[in-house]
Formats: structure tokens, sequence, C-alpha cells
């Protein structure tokens, strides 16, 4: 399982006439209405990757931002969950073993990747070069690794970065693995202090995989993002403080906004079911387990078998996978086979019986599963009309919001602009308000006494 993934359906496996076509039909549908379409989603994606260019160029060539997470892939509104960013520091690079260093930029400090005695995914880094410009957190996170050489501690470096004067408005939380969590101005913020990481051999491996899914031209443009490493060792390691995780955010950023809608939405169901059903208190299942799933579902079967009216088949097959990672504690990461997502998960056997009988159950309702989601359930309860209205001003509002933000922070990198006095930005809130205001009236004729603006604000987006 660890060389090859998911396992690919047989051929014949998958009937050509699917069941529960109407429901799964339906089903898609009613999550467009929910803010889970193909137009939101790509304008999210794109509100956010002009956030990072800003925040980028604002750094002035000393960090490269990245978000991360449902953010990246256009899965959550504005206030809905975290929001996950890469910070990714310029003036350091590190090599895999056996790559030739001597074309890298002399102002660049170089770490040569060590991972022969850690766990699949994770190495330790040891010091090649000094570059002109050292990193002064860089360079206060290096300690010896018993033969005179330099080693990087991945717990120094974050460690660093929590001693760092935080903004005003800004409230620090305590740190989580690699993530340095905070609120600022009631917006959470998980950020992962992270450096380049150049690991031909890995990429080239995962590009030669015969599969269905990507294409040709996404794998190249994949193994073209290279990668990074976190500061986060394997738990329980003899080596956890100075062992350092090799992460490919940007690639599986890529990947995602590669699937087709209904890869997606089968991604928004496992996460939900996660989330909403499974309940995992200690990250014994997250997200990203749920990533791979339908990563290696997308890669290990014909893109024509996924279409709305196939929903509930993949949902199907999800959910046996996960039932399997679960019961197996085994799950190989998409782009590096040998790491098991399972590996370190604190899943004792009590709750690994309750999880998959209550899978088992899922898988034996059919359609009727979605009614434990309780965002789909609401949504199917809910009268048409009313729905759709709202979600309209929703998804309208969260636009206007995203597309303030981003022009706020324009205004702000070209000091001679005025947030006051631009045309744009006073329109984009003249019809923000009028949205809220439109709202409240509403809310006020449904029996609402008490309208805050700023609370229908915060709910709708949320």
């Amino acid at each position: 399982m660890a060389d090859e993934g998911i396992r690919r359906d047989e051929p014949g496996e998958v009937p050509k006439q699917f069941q529960n076509e109407q429901a799964s039909a339906e089903t898609s549908t009613l999550m467009n209405v929910l803010g889970y379409g193909p137009h939101i989603r790509q304008a999210r994606i794109e509100a956010y990757k002009a956030l990072d260019r800003y925040n980028t160029a604002g750094s002035r060539g000393t960090q490269t931002w990245i978000t991360t997470g449902s953010k990246a892939e256009g899965l959550t509104s504005f206030l809905e969950s975290d929001r996950d960013h890469l910070i990714v520091t310029e003036s350091v690079i590190c090599l895999e073993d056996g790559v030739d260093s001597s074309s890298v930029p002399v102002e660049t400090t170089i770490f040569r990747s060590c991972s022969r005695i850690s766990y699949s995914g994770h190495c330790r880094l040891l010091l090649e070069k000094y570059g002109t410009t050292i990193n002064r957190k860089v360079y206060n996170a290096l300690c010896d690794d018993g033969f005179g050489r330099g080693l990087l501690s991945s717990d120094l470096y974050v460690n660093q970065w929590l001693n760092f004067q935080q903004s005003e408005g800004t409230v620090q939380h305590e740190r989580a693995g690699p993530s340095l969590s905070s609120t600022v101005h009631r917006i959470d913020l998980d950020v992962v202090q992270a450096l380049h990481f150049y690991c031909p051999s890995i990429l080239t491996r995962w590009a030669a995989r015969h599969r269905y899914w990507p294409s040709p031209d996404v794998v190249r443009e994949v193994v073209s993002l290279g990668a990074f490493v976190s500061p986060v060792g394997v738990k329980g390691s003899d080596y956890e403080h100075v062992e350092w995780r090799m992460c490919f955010n940007t690639g599986e950023n890529v990947l995602i906004n590669n699937l087709n809608d209904t890869q997606v939405k089968l991604y928004v169901l496992l996460k939900m079911v996660k989330k909403d059903v499974l309940k995992p208190q200690k990250k014994e299942v997250t997200s990203f387990t749920v990533k791979n799933i339908v990563l290696w579902i997308a890669e290990n079967n014909p893109h024509s078998l996924f279409h709305e009216r196939s929903l509930f088949h993949w949902l199907h097959k999800g959910l046996h996978a996960l039932r399997v990672a679960i019961d197996t504690k085994e799950l190989p990461y998409y782009l590096i086979p040998g790491r098991n997502l399972m590996a370190a998960c604190a899943l004792d056997h009590e709750q690994k019986r309750s999880w998959i009988a209550t899978i088992d159950e899922m898988m034996t309702e059919g359609p009727r599963m979605v009614l434990r989601l309780p965002k789909i359930r609401q949504a199917i309860i809910a009268h048409p009309e009313p729905l759709r209205w709202y979600s309209g001003r929703r998804i309208e509002t969260e636009m206007l919001t995203l597309i303030r933000i981003n022009r706020i922070r324009i205004n702000r990198m070209n000091l001679d602009m005025d947030e006051d006095t631009d045309v744009i930005i006073q329109a984009l809130f003249r019809r923000q308000k009028e949205i809220l205001w439109e709202v409240g009236m509403r809310m006020i004729m449904e029996g609402a006494r008490v309208i805050d603006v700023e609370n229908v604000w915060r709910n709708m987006l949320m």
C-alpha cells in the first residue's frame, strides 16, 4: 500500500449506470447554492493569490507568502475556519543529497538534507555554506551535530518566531506543531515559517507514476514549483527537535485546483464527515488525511467517470478508503508514498471501532447519509426560494469583502492613495451596506427584534 497508494478499481468494477444518479445531481446542485460551485471557488482562489502577491511584495524580497489549506482551495468563506499561511525565508535553500550547489547565488545560505536516518518524508538539515547574507533566526537556530557540523534545529527555529514582536491588535496563541497561531482583529491565523527545499529526485519519482490524473501539463507544473521544509519532526522520534518535514504546499494547491467539480465536492463532503460525524479531538484524522484520499482516488480512476450524477458512488468509495485507513492505520502520502500519514495518529482501539461502525452505517444508508451533515441537512430542510436568495447575497458579500481587502492592501503599499477617498473602496462599501440592510430587514420581517449590522456581516461570512 505504501508503494501504490489507494488501489485502482479493476476494469468493469465501476458500473456504466451509477446508482443514486438523481440524488447525486441534486446534492451537487445544492452544494453550488451553498458556495462550493466552481465560480465562487475560483474567485476565492484568485483573491488569496492576489493577497499573497501583495504580502510578498511588502516583505521587499525577504519572504514569500503562500496561502494554504481551505482558503487556497477556495472551499471556505472569509471568516469560516482559520487562515493558513506558509511564509518562506528567501535567503536560505535546502538541497537534496547529491544535488550540485555550485549554481546557488553566493548570498544564499545552503543546507544539505540528510534523510537516511529519518522517517520517510522527513530530514535533518546540515549547514553546507554560509551566504553573504545570513538570516539571524537561522543562525540562532544552529546547533552542533556532535561531529563539529552545524545542524539546524526545527525546535529552536520555531521558538524564535514566538518571541517576535507582534503588531497592535494581535493576540498570540500557543504553538501547535510547526504552526504559530494568532488572532488578528478577530481573524484566526496559522502561520508556518518554512524554507525552500530543492529535491528533484522525489518529484521525478512522483511524476513518473502511471496515472489517469493529473494531465502531463499539470504534472510538469507541480514539479516546477518545488518543495519546502517545515520545522516539525516525527512525534516521538529521538531527533524530533532537529527534524524537518518535507512539504509541497504550492504543488498541492495546483492539484486540488485541477480536480473537476465532482472530485472537489467529494473532498468537501469527506471533510464534513470528518468534522461533523467523526469529530476527532486530537487530529487522529485531519483534512489533510481526507485530501490525500481524494488525490489517490482521482489518480487511480478514469477522469470521465467523475460527473455530477456519480457523486454518491465516489462518496461511497471515499468512505471505504477512509475506513481502511482508520482500520489499518495506513495511508500513504500522495507525493511521498513511503510516508504513512496515519503512523503517529493517537487512535485508540475503542475509538477506531466506533468510527468504523459509524462509517459502515453511513455506507449502508446511501444518499440519506448526507442528512448527518448539518450544513447539507439544513439546506435540504430550507425552502428553496429563501435559501437561494440568502446564498446569493452571502456570496456577493464575500466577494465584495475580498475585493475590498485586496484594494486596501494596495493602498497601504502605495502611500499616496487614501482609502477614505478611493472611489472603488467606497463603492464596494456602499454595496455591502445595501446587502446587509436588505438581509437585516428580511430578518425583522421574519421575527428578529434587534439587528446589529456587524453581527449580520460576521454571521454571513462564517
